[in-house]
C-alpha cells in the first residue's frame, strides 16, 4: 500500500508541474529598468515600472542624513569608494523614503532614468540568498544599491552570519559595483533582550555579544532617525501641501495636523504624509 500511494503521489506531482506556467524570465539589469525586487525562488529579478517614492527635498527634519547619504551615493555611482549604510531609529521617520530619494536623484542628475545606478530591493527573509545575486551582478557594467527594508535578526536566526560574511568577510568580499543600504528599527540589528541574554548564559560573555553586534560594524555608515518635534512636524506638513497645492490656510493645516497626530500618537515623516493623504482625499485632489 505504501508503494502504491508514493507512485500515485509522484504521478499526481509531475501532472501538477506539467501544468503549472514556467517562471517568468529573468529581468535585463544591464539596460533595463532603474529598480528591481530580488526573488530568492528561481534566482530572478523582476523590473519594477514604477517606484513608490517622493521626492528628497519634500523630507523635513533629515537634512543631515540626506546630505550624507545623498553624498555617499553620488560617490558610488561615480565609482568611487562608497560605504555599506545602516539607517536607523525610529519608526516612519523616513529612512526607508530617503534611500529610493537619494537613488532618484543621483540618477537624475547623471542623465537618468534609468541612469548607471540601479536600486534592488531584497527582503529580509531572502538574505541566505544574497551570495547568489551578488553572482548574478558582480561582471555587469551598472552599480548596484541592495537595499533590504527593516532589517533585523530574532531568537536562533543565523542568517546575520552569512550577511556579515558577504558584506566584507567572504574570501571575494563585496563586488566594487555594490553598495548595501539598510534600514532598521534597532541600531545593532538584534533586539537588546537577545543581547543581554548572550551576556548572561555564555562562558566568555564580551565575546558572545560582540559576535552578535559585530555585523552592524559592516556598515561604514550609521544614520540615525529620530521622532519630530512639533515645528519639524508642521514644516513636513506644509511642505507637502505647498508641493501638492492643497490650498489651506496654514493656521487651519496647524491645528488639524495636531489632531492627527493626537489620534496618531507620534509625529512622524509617516504620519504627516498619512494627514496629507486624509487632507487631499476630502478635496478632492490627486497626489501626482
Amino acid at each position: 500500500m505504501d508503494q502504491d500511494l508514493k507512485t500515485l503521489l509522484s504521478r499526481v506531482a509531475d501532472a501538477l508541474d506539467r501544468l503549472a506556467p514556467p517562471a517568468p524570465p529573468s529581468a535585463d539589469i544591464d539596460t533595463g529598468a532603474e529598480a528591481y525586487v530580488w526573488h530568492a525562488a528561481g534566482h530572478r529579478l523582476e523590473a519594477v515600472n514604477k517606484v513608490n517614492r517622493v521626492e528628497l527635498d519634500l523630507l523635513q527634519g533629515i537634512d543631515r542624513q540626506k546630505d550624507i547619504l545623498l553624498e555617499n551615493t553620488r560617490r558610488f555611482a561615480k565609482g568611487l569608494p562608497a560605504n555599506n549604510a545602516l539607517l536607523w531609529g525610529s519608526r516612519g521617520a523616513g529612512k526607508s523614503s530617503i534611500v529610493k530619494a537619494a537613488h532618484a536623484k543621483v540618477n537624475r542628475e547623471m542623465g537618468g532614468p534609468p541612469g548607471p545606478l540601479a536600486l534592488i530591493e531584497i527582503h529580509r527573509e531572502d538574505i541566505p540568498s544574497l551570495p547568489a545575486l551578488l553572482t548574478r551582478i558582480r561582471e555587469t557594467k551598472r552599480q548596484f544599491i541592495i537595499f533590504c527594508d527593516d532589517l533585523s535578526f530574532d531568537g536562533q536566526d543565523a542568517a546575520y552570519k552569512s550577511l556579515k560574511a558577504v558584506l566584507d568577510g567572504g574570501i571575494e568580499g563585496r563586488p566594487e559595483n555594490v553598495v548595501f543600504y539598510a534600514t532598521s528599527n534597532r541600531r545593532h540589528l538584534m533586539p537588546r533582550d537577545m543581547i543581554e541574554n548572550e551576556r548572561s548564559t555564555a562562558i566568555n560573555p564580551s565575546e558572545a555579544v560582540e559576535e552578535k553586534v559585530s555585523l552592524s560594524d559592516r556598515f561604514g555608515l550609521w544614520l540615525g532617525f529620530h521622532n519630530a518635534d512639533q515645528d519639524t512636524f508642521f514644516a513636513m506638513i506644509e511642505a507637502y501641501a505647498t508641493h501638492y497645492k492643497l490650498g489651506l490656510p496654514v493656521e487651519e493645516l496647524r491645528k488639524r495636523a495636531v489632531e492627527w497626530s493626537i489620534t496618531r500618537g507620534s509625529r512622524s515623516g509617516r504620519v504627516a504624509w498619512q494627514f496629507v493623504q486624509e487632507v487631499a482625499g476630502e478635496l478632492g485632489k490627486k497626489l501626482d
